[in-house]
């Protein structure tokens, strides 16, 4: 079966086509940061403009690429949620649109679901059941995943998630857009030990995890250090590199203990990491020592499928069309949407 698939939850345009026999053909994606650097975040208006003046151009460029004409698509799939309504509504209208007039079905796919199995694109596919750590700007829980659309939720953070409290950091420090990556390129050059960040909610019991804590942390250690430094509110680069490391130490902590805790209770040794922070260097350093301390193993996608693309929209989509799943002729698009409430194929 030859899959289409469309993601434009958010800021990235990507497209993919996916085969259910030989696996990804070929993919394209189109990054918006430039469009929303200016305004230090996201607009939803020029998010979904972007969108339209780029799927179907990328969508022909995907084609082109896995040697495939229109004709010869079997089904196609499209991000329906959680994100930006107007987003989803741009890939959702051209999917859909696409799919009646090639007479195929078209199937609804869920974000987060997308971005959970994006592991099985490597070759080294996780065996279920496993528990997921899924990390981004958007969202940050742990689910133990018995099989597609078997999703127990664990925990989830009660605030903001881990990749929104990097980048809303990274922001207080003035590193531009996007926050995150930057912060954690900055924390490479900090120093071990200068600052010593708490790592919320870990002295209780469960798996919910809390973040907005350490953004107010951290400016009130911005304000100290620049009051200690006598240089007018200015902090030097080397100070800021000590806080991003200390801030990030203490997120990575925070994330692998409630890791370790959510494998001991499920008493399973398969640990998946997706979502955009899942490329974060210093979480893939410490969640792989903790797994082999553990005697598991852990899994992720290559760094180009943690954040939003299309090639794990269109395997998701691929596993339920084959499943049997249809939908009707009407767009349900959703700007939250529970993955408890997926249907277990």
């Amino acid at each position: 079966m030859i899959v289409l698939g469309i993601e434009s939850s958010c800021d990235e345009t990507g497209i993919a086509v996916y085969d259910s026999d030989k696996g990804l053909l070929a993919h394209t994606l189109h990054s918006q940061i430039e469009v929303h650097a200016e305004y230090g975040g996201v607009v939803p208006e020029l998010a979904s403009r972007d969108h339209i003046r780029y799927l179907i151009p990328l969508l022909e460029q995907a084609l082109q690429r896995a040697g495939k004409k229109k004709s010869e698509i079997d089904g196609i799939a499209y991000t329906a949620g959680p994100g930006l309504i107007g987003a989803l509504m741009s890939g959702a209208s051209v999917g859909r649109s696409l799919a009646w007039a090639l007479g195929i079905p078209a199937l609804e796919v869920h974000h987060m679901e997308g971005h959970l199995l994006a592991p099985m694109l490597e070759d080294n596919a996780p065996p279920f059941p496993f528990v997921a750590l899924l990390v981004s700007g958007g969202h940050t829980l742990l689910a133990y995943v018995r099989g597609i659309g078997q999703y127990e939720l664990l925990g989830q953070s009660l605030d903001d998630a881990a990749g929104e409290a990097f980048d809303k950091t990274a922001k207080l420090l003035g590193l531009g857009y996007p926050g995150g990556p930057a912060l954690a390129a900055l924390a490479e050059k900090g120093t071990p030990g200068v600052y010593k960040f708490p790592r919320p909610m870990v002295d209780r019991p469960g798996l919910d995890f809390s973040f907005s804590g350490l953004k107010t942390f951290a400016l009130n250690t911005m304000q100290k250090a620049a009051h200690a430094d006598g240089s007018d509110g200015e902090l030097t680069q080397q100070t800021k590199a000590d806080i991003s490391l200390a801030f990030e130490e203490a997120v990575v902590d925070t994330l692998k203990i409630k890791c370790c805790r959510a494998l001991e209770q499920q008493h399973c040794k398969t640990l998946v990491i997706a979502g955009g922070v899942g490329a974060n260097k210093r979480l893939r350093a410490d969640l792989a020592e903790m797994s082999e301390q553990l005697g598991g193993e852990l899994f992720y996608p290559r760094i180009e499928f943690c954040t939003d693309n299309g090639a794990m929209i269109a395997q998701a989509g691929c596993f339920r069309l084959m499943a049997g799943e249809t939908q009707p002729l009407e767009i349900d698009a959703r700007a939250r949407w529970s993955m408890q409430d997926l249907k277990a194929i």
